[in-house]
């Protein structure tokens, strides 16, 4: 007999952004609010310095990738497949 754990709500899920003006990293607090197309800002904090920092809210539109990629529509236009409708 095999006992399997699922470990999934004891996984943290965090991601990485970068804000586009300053080049800094943020941390992203809410993931649900960054997957959601209609919200327009995710709470966050920035990684600089030694100490954690304060959470604030950031515009989507202001961040991008590591990579420096912008975020896909998906994550940010309500209206993204409406092409795909009329057709």
């Amino acid at each position: 007999m095999e006992i399997r754990f699922d470990l999934t709500p004891f996984v943290e899920r965090i991601m990485f952004l970068n804000e586009k003006t300053s080049g800094h990293m943020v941390e992203v607090l809410s993931l649900d609010d960054l997957f959601n197309l209609y919200k327009d800002e995710v709470v966050g904090c920035y990684q600089y310095g030694e100490e954690v920092q304060d959470p604030e809210k950031f515009k989507k539109s202001d961040l991008v990738f590591l990579s420096g990629e912008e975020l896909p529509r998906c994550w940010t236009d309500p209206h993204y497949r409406d092409n795909e409708l009329k057709r």
